[in-house]
């Protein structure tokens, strides 16, 4: 067999190793009016991505093509209001990570930040991948997850809604404006437990939706609005290699 001739029959393999055995997309786009920062994070020590924190101007998209297949505990948000201050370090307005820099480096969102979340499965494997939009550190933006690829007939979910416009006085967020540019989930603005899902309160029985997630359930009601809020906002994908995040759907 010639060299031309192996070459064809080795190019299957190759394409394979390029875009890398067992890996997943995620793809950003960004349709808010102005610049988003998306962090991401893998949860329980596992190794971070690539990318771990970028810039999305309104239109822009960017991709990061080598997710393992079976990511846990992975999360994606989006920073605004960032600048880098007289001190050269990198902060945020919303959903910092306080690394100081664009990328986050394996530190979380502070809250108050929407966060999409994943847990994903191997095609094959016989497990489902799954996925949601939660608010429960809060709400900073609006982001959507659609699941992409040939054969994953699977669910959009999003918190769409915008909801800091009724966001309660004293759940809110202020910017230097004066403007309100984050809510606070009760939890993380009351610290009491009935809102935490603690102490007494530490199993659904026990802890059900207060005055306060209802807002955040009633503007989105595919988003996860606290801590046992399963039934309505987990979705499940097989089959699904690729999602789309998108900032203010």
């Amino acid at each position: 067999m010639d060299a031309r001739a192996c070459f064809y029959l080795l190019l299957p393999f190759l394409v394979l190793l390029a875009r890398g055995a067992g890996a997943a997309t995620l793809s950003f786009t960004s349709k808010c009016p102005y610049t988003v920062w998306p962090g991401t994070l893998t949860g329980g020590g596992g190794g971070q991505l690539s990318s771990t924190g970028f810039e999305l101007a309104t239109g822009a998209t960017f991709s990061i093509n080598d997710v393992p297949d079976t990511w846990t505990a992975g999360r994606v948000w989006g920073r605004t209001g960032c600048a880098t201050d007289a001190s050269g370090k990198f902060v945020c307005a919303t959903a910092d990570c306080g690394s100081g820099q664009v990328s986050c480096n394996g530190a979380g969102a502070i809250p108050p930040a929407t966060l999409a979340e994943f847990t994903l499965k191997a095609p094959g494997s016989g497990e489902n991948s799954i996925y949601d939009v939660s608010l429960v550190d809060g709400f900073n933006l609006p982001l959507s997850i659609t699941p992409q690829g040939s054969g994953s007939g699977c669910t959009t979910t999003s918190c769409a809604a915008n909801v800091n416009s009724v966001c309660p006085s004293e759940l809110a967020v202020k910017g230097s404006d004066g403007s309100i540019v984050a809510c606070k989930s009760a939890c993380l603005a009351l610290n009491q437990p009935q809102y935490c899902c603690t102490g007494a309160y530490n199993m659904p029985a026990t802890c059900p939706p207060t005055n306060y997630s209802k807002i955040f359930k009633d503007q989105c009601p595919q988003a996860y609005s606290y801590a046992y809020d399963d039934t309505s906002s987990t979705f499940n994908c097989t089959g699904g290699a690729s999602y789309l995040i998108t900032f203010c759907p």
